[in-house]
Order: C-alpha cells, then structure tokens, then sequence
C-alpha cells in the first residue's frame, strides 16, 4: 500500500517520497511495524483467548512442569501471522511474484493449522484435524509453488558471464541502490532448476543431472522431480517446526534464527553487485523477499515476548505449521532449499527423533513382543526433559545449536 502511494509521489516529484524504494528501508519498516503491531495485538489477543477459555490441554506424560501450563492460552499463531501479513501489506510490492507466494504460503498453512486447533479446541476433539488432511494441505502448498516456479515468467535465475560477447545479446547492469557502482555483465533471463549445493566447485546443482533424459521430454520429468523435492521439503519442514514446538520459545526462537540467515541469502542473491562479488546465484526480484522475512523475524521476535518461558501463550497448529512453511517456502524460492539440512538441523532433528522411535518400537514390539525405545521420549526436546534438565536451559542450548547451524551454513557458500 504505502510501496505505491510513494511510488506515485516519487514520480511526481514528492521530496523524500524515494526512500521507499529502498529495500534496505523498507525492510526495517517492516520489522518495525511486525513487532510493535505483535507486542499491541499480543496482549489483546491473549486477554480474548482467556475470556473464551480456549486454552492448551495437557496430556500427562510425567513431564516437570508440564501440568502447570495446563490451561495456557493457545493459538496465539494468530498474532504471528497477523504481525507478518499486515506489514506487507503496507510495505512490500504486492505485484512481486515471491512476495505473492509467501503470502498465499503463510495465509494457507495458517488455514490449516487455525482448522486444527479449532477442532481441538471448540469441538473438543483433541485429535485435532486428521493427519491425512494436514498432509493433503501440504502437499498442496508445495504443489502449488513448484508449479508457480515452472508456469511464472518472473521466477528465473540470470548468471554471471565472464568472456563477454556483445552478439550474445548480454547486458550490463548497475547495482539499483547504488551501494556500489561497479558493473556486472549478466546473461539472458533462464527458466532453470539449477539451486545452491554446498561444498561444490561452482555452488550449483541442477536437478537436470538426476533425469536420465535430454530434450522436451527431458525437461517435463526435470520439473516433475523438482516438484516432488519441493513438496517434500514443505512437508517434512512444515512437520518439524510443528513437532518442535513443545517447549516455551522453542520453535519460535530457533525460526527466528534460520529466518534472519535466509534474509540474509535473499538480500545478497537479489543484488547483482554482492551475488557476483561472492560468486553466488544471482536471482532477479528476490530482494523484495527480505522485506518479507523481515516482517516475519518481527513478528517472531514479538511473539517471543509472550512464548518465553514461561509462556502466556502457546502458538498452536496455527503458528507452526505456518513457520514451517514459511521457512521452507522461502528457502526455495531463492534456491537455498539443499542447505535445510544443515539450516534447519533442529527441525531435521526433532523429525528424524520421532520416525526412529516409532520405527524401532514397532519392530522391535514385531520381534521381541514388546516395544523398546531409542529415546527417553520424542521429540528430541522431551528425551532430555526426561534426564532432568530444565527447560529454559533445553531451549537456551537449542537456541545456539541453531545459531551454530546458521553460522556453518553461511560458511559452506565458500567452501568448495
């Protein structure tokens, strides 16, 4: 809204008015307005939940504490989606296609997620939505970014070329915000499935090289498979901030870390002086994206405030399904999503915790008669709830095991 009222006002000549087409600006707008906007609406929405006594129910796994946050209140979700929507909606270009599909990714995965606890919660099923249906809501999402990245004009990578040929139809292109006047010679727009892969030569894979295929028919199977990784991702990362959150700031922490280092790969990706500069993939129009993540770090942050332990609220489906999404969404769209593993190794973690436990129960309950574990308890957060640590101190270390991922991540871009 207010990135067209003074594009207008730019253009006709308003003093001032060209500030706003700074990303860099409006970026700290964002995070501005997704913070205060989460620490005003915050305490409100709080005060309805507990008026409409929608709050948590507990299951007594033998937990220190857990009986105490009987009652919080719970889909607080809402105020990190509220506290990320309304920024962009002032302060990114609505036009952007990357700013569209984060926007349908957070209002979709918010959907299904709020049907969630809505179910849980006013129908008393404490069931919630069926996991047949949480998972069909997601592979949808993914369904349809990966489509939107095959069918959208305006997604595609422009690389780098080094012996320039003025025949070849290359152009010359200037750093828009002037950070920087040096000069970068790009080649044509392409519709590609190249992505960034760590510890490689040049930081590129194209998931080309896993089909067997040249030609047309070639490319159709390339898009197929790279679909198929885009859904997966969604899901399993969508999956695992759900899973881990179950301790107060757990997920919303260790989401605010993995968001900043991905604002940071967007900024330096959709600037054409940096991403030559650190010989990275450059990727035009995604710089609106860190207005975006900014909103969304915001809205994190905010939501912190309250989710501390102890929490006065819970985020609910609402909340972490959307994160999930969020995350994984955005981490594709800039062609980072091969980095996730080591990123997101919480989230990986708190999944990978579950399936091996449910995995080794049920073989070894088929083998011996009777069930055994790997871990005290999943998620990964609970095991060591188990063994007696306090759960401030589980979130704090989780906190910088995430910081620790980030750090490696941002490193494997020139290690190769």
């Amino acid at each position: 809204m207010f990135y067209f009222l003074f594009q207008y006002l730019d253009m006709v000549g308003f003093p001032g008015a060209g500030v706003f087409q700074y990303i860099s600006f409006r970026s700290a707008m964002a995070f501005i307005a997704s913070l205060g906007i989460s620490l005003l609406l915050g305490k409100r929405i709080i005060r309805f939940l507990q008026r409409k006594q929608i709050g948590e129910e507990i299951r007594d796994l033998g937990l220190e504490g857990q009986m105490q946050k009987k009652g919080t209140p719970t889909m607080g979700g809402i105020i990190i989606l509220a506290s990320t929507v309304i920024p962009i909606l002032l302060f990114g270009d609505l036009m952007n296609i990357y700013v569209i599909i984060m926007m349908v990714t957070t209002i979709w995965l918010g959907f299904v997620g709020f049907t969630d606890d809505y179910i849980k919660v006013f129908k008393k099923n404490k069931e919630g939505l069926s996991g047949k249906l949480k998972i069909l809501g997601q592979i949808s999402l993914g369904l349809f970014v990966g489509l939107a990245m095959y069918m959208s004009p305006s997604i595609v990578v422009r690389e780098r070329v080094i012996h320039h040929n003025p025949s070849m139809g290359t152009e010359i292109v200037i750093n828009k915000e002037n950070t920087a006047r040096k000069q970068v010679i790009l080649g044509p727009k392409e519709k590609t499935t190249k992505t960034t892969i760590p510890f490689f030569k040049n930081n590129e894979f194209d998931y080309k090289s896993l089909v067997p295929f040249d030609g047309a028919f070639g490319k159709i199977v390339t898009w197929i498979v790279f679909i198929a990784a885009v859904i997966f991702m969604v899901t399993a990362i969508s999956n695992g901030a759900n899973l881990t959150d179950g301790m107060d700031g757990l997920a919303t922490g260790v989401s605010a870390i993995i968001a900043t280092t991905l604002g940071i790969f967007a900024y330096l990706g959709g600037n054409v002086i940096y991403a030559e500069y650190l010989n990275i993939m450059y990727i035009p129009a995604t710089g609106e994206l860190v207005v975006f993540m900014s909103a969304f770090i915001g809205a994190a942050v905010g939501f912190l405030w309250y989710n501390s332990y102890p929490a006065q609220v819970f985020m609910g489906d609402t909340g972490s399904l959307a994160i999930g999404g969020i995350i994984a969404v955005y981490a594709i769209l800039i062609r980072k999503e091969l980095l996730i593993p080591i990123l997101c190794g919480i989230f990986i973690a708190e999944n990978l915790s579950v399936v091996i436990q449910v995995s080794y129960f049920k073989r070894t309950k088929k083998k011996y008669g009777e069930g055994r574990r790997v871990f005290l308890m999943a998620p990964l957060h609970h095991h060591y709830q188990k063994k007696g640590y306090p759960e401030p101190k589980i979130v704090t270390r989780f906190w910088i095991v995430a910081i620790l991922l980030a750090v490696i991540t941002v490193v494997t871009l020139k290690i190769r």
